[in-house]
């Protein structure tokens, strides 16, 4: 029997990468369920700091307490920001395959801080409800509301640092990936949008799946983080009850997607791909169906990056992937900006 390829990772990171699994293998249940209270003390998480670290600061703003949808919101907070300038607006989406994590995970705040920092824009990174307790299409309907609460004037009172809204990018990895495409979609379908205009997504290794057993979800068996045992539980604790990975929300351009057409407004995608992540080949298709039909779509690739490698400042391809948004959110601001 062949070997799977091991990746090249520090030691620090196998050992990082292995708790992370093992938090999630234990926090799930073998019935679909999740056990929240056992999750909530492996879930290290990190508060919402009005004072400055590293040019950062961050507040937690509330949008339905009803259903607890909330965002953090990273600024900027040097003399740029005192003095008004405005920036571009990332919103952000969590990765964890639907179920796990949040905002405040110590993961995804360090992550936001850097991507603020080096993207040089406010990063709105949103709290919404997790499967199974909340399935399809919860997570989608939480972030166009969370548009909507931006489009309301929402960041109005929640800082100094100003917002340019006619700048907005949609950005997530794996499972969040996946929510800010179908999020994208409801905007670009929608109408009254009175100040959010969607200038970009950027899709970090996103999520997506479907019946067939991919040529890497065979060969990559025994990497860090993902295995099909683990993905084909998150799908059945996120879709419909009785559907199956080809749903649209999985298997975005199947033959079983509602529109064969994408909406003409949707924005142009920079689509992350790793090399011993066995969801790529889904990644390369996502990629493919985009170009297909018209949109304008980026590949950038890390032959040597795991899924969620960019969650680990210790590897070079992290600091590479900050250096690729930088580029994309520079590249679409507005001459003026």
């Amino acid at each position: 029997m062949t070997q799977a390829p091991r990746p090249p990772l520090p030691w620090t990171t196998r050992i990082s990468v292995a708790v992370a699994s093992a938090v999630t293998d234990a926090a799930r249940r073998s019935n679909g369920t999740v056990n929240r209270r056992l999750l909530s003390l492996l879930d290290a998480r990190s508060p919402a700091s009005a004072k400055p670290h590293r040019g950062v600061r961050s507040a937690d703003v509330v949008v339905d307490p009803a259903r607890h949808i909330w965002f953090r919101l990273f600024a900027p907070s040097d003399s740029a920001a005192a003095a008004g300038e405005p920036f571009p607006v990332i919103v952000f989406f969590h990765g964890g395959g639907f179920a796990f994590l949040s905002p405040a995970s110590r993961a995804y705040d360090a992550v936001c801080r850097r991507i603020c920092r080096e993207a040089r824009a406010l990063v709105v990174s949103v709290n919404y409800r997790l499967a199974p307790e909340h399935r399809y299409p919860a997570p989608y309907e939480d972030g166009t509301d969370v548009l909507r609460f931006l489009d309301r004037g929402g960041l109005a009172s929640a800082g100094p640092a100003a917002a340019d809204l006619s700048c907005c990018f949609l950005a997530g990895d794996s499972a969040g990936a996946n929510i800010a495409h179908h999020v994208a979609r409801r905007w670009a379908a929608g109408a009254g949008w009175e100040r959010v205009r969607l200038a970009g997504m950027v899709l970090i290794q996103p999520f997506f799946g479907g019946e067939e057993r991919t040529e890497a979800e065979l060969r990559l068996t025994g990497v860090p983080l993902v295995s099909v045992e683990r993905t084909d539980w998150m799908w059945r604790a996120f879709l419909p009850e009785g559907a199956d990975r080809d749903h649209e929300a999985s298997n975005v351009f199947g033959t079983r997607a509602v529109a064969a057409e994408l909406e003409a407004a949707l924005p142009e995608a920079m689509v992350v791909v790793g090399g011993f992540d066995p969801l790529q080949d889904w990644q390369r298709r996502y990629y493919e169906g985009l170009r297909s039909r018209g949109k304008a779509a980026r590949l950038v690739e890390y032959p040597d990056a795991i899924h969620a490698f960019y969650a680990f400042p210790e590897l070079k391809q992290a600091a590479a992937l900050m250096e690729e948004i930088k580029r994309f959110v520079d590249a679409h601001r507005s001459p003026a900006k």
